[in-house]
């Protein structure tokens, strides 16, 4: 990825299609469960320095990608996402700063079944480039990694020989590919 500083300056909103936001957590002390949300919507604004991004992502919550069987009846129920009463799942940057080498690194606040607690991300940036069809277009990588727990995501069971079934510590990766709006 090309992280040059050329400021991403102005209003981007998130191409759908090539914007994704993902989560992994240690499933059974053998592996990391992956899924990805299929809905995500995001904006970003920037001065014309580009040391500045304030932005929000926002994920439905009922758009997980995995088999329904699964997904309706553990993911989206009050055990983890409480997908029937709470359908969004928010990030909102409150102070993220963009280095000179395109890395970036900040505070924002996460929200999830309706509990919002600050969350600290790091991440990259990619510097706006033309398509070929005149947009500008810029890319975002965020990750943090959060406490379930936090965010009353709490079920769990014993291994036999000891463990957790379930890793309390979730990463979260959200990449942007971002259309200047203005």
């Amino acid at each position: 990825m090309n992280t040059t500083t050329q400021p991403l300056a102005g209003t981007f909103a998130a191409d759908p299609i090539h914007s994704t936001f993902q989560f992994a957590i240690q499933h059974m002390g053998v592996s990391m469960f992956r899924a990805t949300f299929d809905d995500v919507d995001a904006r970003v604004v920037s001065d014309e320095h580009g040391v500045q991004l304030n932005g929000a992502i926002r994920a439905e919550s009922i758009s997980i990608k995995q088999p329904p069987e699964f997904r309706d009846h553990v993911l989206y129920g009050a055990d983890f996402f409480d997908a029937r009463n709470h359908p969004e799942i928010t990030f909102r940057s409150v102070d993220v700063q963009l280095a000179d080498d395109g890395t970036l690194a900040g505070q924002g606040e996460l929200t999830i079944k309706g509990i919002t607690k600050p969350v600290t991300a790091t991440g990259t940036y990619q510097a706006p480039v033309e398509d070929p069809f005149g947009s500008q277009r810029a890319a975002l990588e965020i990750r943090a990694a959060v406490d379930r727990r936090d965010w009353a995501m709490d079920w769990q069971t014993p291994l036999p020989k000891g463990g957790d079934a379930l890793g309390h510590e979730v990463e979260l990766t959200v990449h942007l590919e971002l259309v200047r709006e203005d």
